[in-house]
C-alpha cells in the first residue's frame, strides 16, 4: 500500500467526537462549550434550543413536542431523543457533536445510548465539570443584572464601579429570583437527585471524565483539551 493510501486509510479511522457536557448550574458549561466549538468545530446541541427549532420548523417530532409544550406537560424521553437524533443525523454533526441539557437522568441516558446504537454511533465521553455546592452558590448568588440593559455583574468577580448601579446606563442592579441563595440550593438539590445516577451510569460505562470546575476557565479548558487528545489517540491505536 502506498504512503498516500495509508494516509487516507488512517484519516478514515479517526472516529467522530461525540461529547456530552454535564455539571451543576454555574459550573461554566457554556464557557467550555464555546471553547470546544472553536477547538473542534462541533455543533453545539442544546436541547432547549433544538426543541424550539423543531417546533418552528414544524417537523413531525417538532409537532409532537409542541403538543406537550402547549399542554404544559413533561415531554416523554422518546420525543426528546427523537429531536436530538434529528439534529445528530444532520451533515453538520457528521463528525461529532457537543450535547448539553440532555440527558438529565440515568433513564434518559440509557434511552440515548440505545438510540445511538440503532444508528451506528456511540458516545466518546461524558465531560463532568464538577463544582462544590458552596462555590456554585457563591458564583450564582453574587450575580446582579441591570434592569435596563440586562448587563450582568458579579459582586466579587466583576463588580460595578458604583455599588448597585450599571456602569453603562446608571440603572439599578437587581438579583434575579433564580440567583437567590435559597433558590440556587434548591436547584442544586434537584440536580443532585436527578443527575447523580446518570453520572454513575457513565462511570460504569467507562466514559465519564471529571474536571475540577473550581479552577479557572482556562485551566478547565486545557484539561478538557488534553483529555480529548488522549481519547482520540487511544481510539486510533
Amino acid at each position: 500500500m502506498s504512503a498516500t493510501a495509508r494516509g487516507a486509510t488512517a484519516k478514515k479511522t479517526v472516529s467522530e467526537l461525540n461529547l456530552i457536557l454535564l455539571g451543576p448550574p454555574g459550573a461554566g458549561k457554556g464557557t467550555q462549550a464555546e471553547r470546544l466549538q472553536d477547538d473542534f468545530h462541533l455543533p453545539y446541541i442544546a436541547t432547549g434550543d433544538i426543541l424550539r427549532s423543531a417546533v418552528r420548523e414544524g417537523t413531525q417530532l417538532g409537532r409532537q413536542a409542541k403538543e406537550y409544550m402547549d399542554k404544559g406537560e413533561l415531554m416523554p424521553d422518546e420525543v426528546i431523543v427523537g429531536v436530538v437524533l434529528e439534529r445528530i443525523a444532520s451533515d453538520e454533526a457528521r463528525d461529532g457533536f457537543l450535547l448539553d441539557g440532555f440527558p438529565r437522568t440515568a433513564e434518559q441516558g440509557r434511552a440515548l445510548d440505545s438510540a445511538l446504537v440503532d444508528v451506528g454511533r456511540r458516545l466518546t465521553a461524558a465531560l463532568l465539570i464538577d463544582v462544590p455546592d458552596d462555590e456554585v452558590v457563591r458564583r450564582l448568588s453574587g450575580r446582579r443584572v441591570s434592569v435596563k440593559s440586562g448587563r450582568v455583574y458579579h459582586v466579587e468577580f466583576d463588580p460595578p464601579k458604583h455599588e448597585g448601579r450599571c456602569d453603562v446606563d446608571g440603572s439599578r442592579l437587581v438579583q434575579r429570583e433564580d440567583d437567590k441563595p435559597e433558590t440556587v440550593r434548591h436547584r442544586l438539590e434537584v440536580y443532585h437527585r436527578m443527575t447523580e445516577p446518570l453520572i454513575k451510569h457513565y462511570e460504569d460505562k467507562g466514559i465519564l471524565r471529571r474536571f475540577d470546575g473550581a479552577r479557572s476557565a482556562t485551566e478547565v479548558h486545557d484539561h478538557i483539551r488534553a483529555t480529548i487528545a488522549t481519547l482520540r489517540l487511544e481510539d486510533e491505536l
